[in-house]
């Protein structure tokens, strides 16, 4: 539909005013509102991810993608939870426990809402036990951890032990992520998944929930 490609091109754009006025639109014109996530800002993030993976995009350009698709939120959240659409998956994240650094986690968190996620941001210097709160309290099924310094990177196998202990490791899965992180770091720690970049975060995110 043109007016769903439209929305779709305008968050690709990052044009945060005629996104918010097409999804506006769209909902007075009685489009459903699963429909207008689905197919006009889902399908912009998702173009918006692939072009940052091809280096098409790079950090400034999926900001100001995400802000259009942010204002685009705002217009529709009321729509989704009147007409009860569950999100894909409930993602807490945070930069782990001594590290003060946001940019990426900020990045992966707005991509994961790209993609269809709810997310509950925890925000930088968080301790385990915040982690496991998210999931005891508010269900997140994802815990998803970054850290961008090397002497941080054992608060994210405290942060798993910690969700053993509490007895919430099988509630949620983990992924971890940040600059000095490999996948054999994950291995090693126990984490259900790794992702190299934000945009490889959803596909990361999907396949540990089993998400096509």
């Amino acid at each position: 539909m043109a007016q769903l490609q439209a929305l779709a091109d305008a968050i690709i754009a990052g044009n945060r005013v005629k996104t918010a006025e097409l999804t506006a639109e769209a909902l007075s014109a009685g489009m459903p509102a699963k429909q207008i996530l689905d197919e006009g800002l889902i399908a912009g993030m998702a173009v918006v991810g692939e072009k940052f993976k091809n280096c098409e995009f790079y950090v400034p350009e999926v900001l100001v993608a995400a802000r259009a698709m942010a204002a685009a939120m705002e217009k529709l959240r009321p729509a989704l939870v009147e007409s009860k659409v569950e999100p894909i998956g409930k993602v807490a994240i945070g930069t782990v426990r001594g590290d003060l650094h946001d940019i990426g986690k900020n990045l992966v968190a707005m991509m994961l809402e790209g993609a269809g996620f709810e997310i509950i941001d925890l925000g930088v210097d968080c301790s385990p036990e915040q982690f496991v709160g998210a999931v005891k309290e508010k269900g997140a099924n994802i815990v998803a951890l970054s850290a961008l310094l090397t002497t941080t990177m054992p608060a994210m196998r405290d942060t798993i032990e910690a969700m053993t202990a509490a007895g919430v490791r099988d509630k949620a899965k983990v992924i971890i992520g940040g600059a000095p992180v490999t996948q054999k770091f994950a291995d090693q720690i126990g984490a259900d998944g790794y992702a190299a970049d934000a945009a490889s975060g959803v596909d990361v995110a999907k396949s540990v929930l089993g998400i096509a």
